[in-house]
């Protein structure tokens, strides 16, 4: 897991094969912005010089924040450091904690229909309403129906997409149904469990992990794990669980000034940045970001996982009964 204090971008331009070829590439440090600069220009240049061997490289690397392309560390403002466990600031601004070892586990529940049943469900009443058109002989009825799966599209997908989860369970019991059967299948491992606005959260006491270790991925296999959760804590090698609430869940409906919100900001930017931070963090009081339920398992701690857990549980507010969000 790296967290770097300093981030800068170098541009090359060179002819090769008669071809023009332009390759920008990040840099990063925890020393200086000059650091951070000679990092970049030495990650273009040999990114630059392997193009020209003829791998296939990107050109330009994505400016992004956590869920960025795997190699590129966690492009986010550092907001604390405790021992190797690092506080941020993502983009939409709420605080997160970022831990190279101790293995947290976010399960989201399915509480929106997908966007393939919705294309499917208009498909159909678009067929039913050509027929209506075909039966009646009458091209208005035909585009009278048509008009009408406008407004029929939505009730009809959540329909049946709400049996659908009555066929299957409630999301979270099901969820609470796997926890159980790892747990069952694992006795000696120690799960402290919470809920989030959207799922639930594990959080894993009786070790520390490699983020790469194959018990990690049985882990989230058995527990079915939100795959974009999964695909950073892989690409980036930690784990991480948000602090603050969200903003649109604690009345700030503004993004995080100035869009998109990606680390660093440019300085004649940070006031306007700090603004929105200070509304935004006075609104989080009296919000938690999960809501603490029960251990599960053995009574194992590690040491390290102590520290983190309490480190969590402070900053996210689990503990208070507040309103999570």
């Amino acid at each position: 897991m790296i967290v770097p204090r300093h981030w800068a971008e170098a541009r090359i331009r060179e002819r090769a094969r008669n071809r023009q070829i332009t390759v920008r590439r990040f840099g990063w440090s925890d020393e200086s912005e000059s650091a951070a600069q000679a990092h970049a220009e030495s990650r273009a240049r040999e990114a630059l010089e392997r193009i020209k061997s003829g791998e296939s490289l990107k050109r330009r690397e994505t400016k992004a924040a956590y869920n960025g392309a795997e190699g590129v560390p966690i492009r986010e403002e550092i907001v604390a450091v405790h021992g190797d466990s690092v506080i941020t600031r993502n983009a939409y601004g709420a605080r997160c904690l970022n831990t190279p070892d101790v293995l947290f586990a976010d399960i989201d529940f399915d509480t929106a229909p997908p966007a393939k049943l919705r294309a499917s469900v208009h498909a159909a009443l678009l067929a039913g309403a050509l027929a209506v058109g075909l039966l009646t002989h009458s091209s208005i009825f035909g585009l009278a129906a048509a008009f009408l799966t406008l407004f029929l599209v939505r009730p009809v997908t959540l329909a049946l997409f709400h049996g659908f989860l009555r066929l299957r369970g409630a999301p979270r019991s099901r969820a609470l149904a796997l926890i159980d059967a790892f747990i069952q299948a694992h006795p000696d491992w120690h799960l402290r469990l919470y809920d989030t606005p959207a799922g639930l959260r594990v959080l894993v006491m009786h070790r520390t992990f490699d983020a790469l270790e194959p018990a990690v991925a049985e882990f989230f296999d058995a527990l079915q794990v939100d795959p974009l959760f999964r695909t950073m804590c892989t690409n980036q090698h930690c784990f991480r669980a948000r602090l603050g609430p969200k903003p649109w869940r604690v009345g700030i409906p503004r993004h995080m000034k100035p869009r998109p919100g990606l680390w660093p900001v440019n300085p004649e930017r940070r006031e306007e940045r700090q603004r929105w931070i200070d509304a935004y963090e006075q609104a989080a009081r009296g919000h938690a970001a999960c809501r603490f339920v029960t251990d599960l398992g053995s009574s194992a701690v590690d040491a390290k996982a102590l520290e983190v857990c309490e480190l969590h549980d402070r900053d996210s507010q689990a503990l208070t009964g507040f309103p999570i969000a």
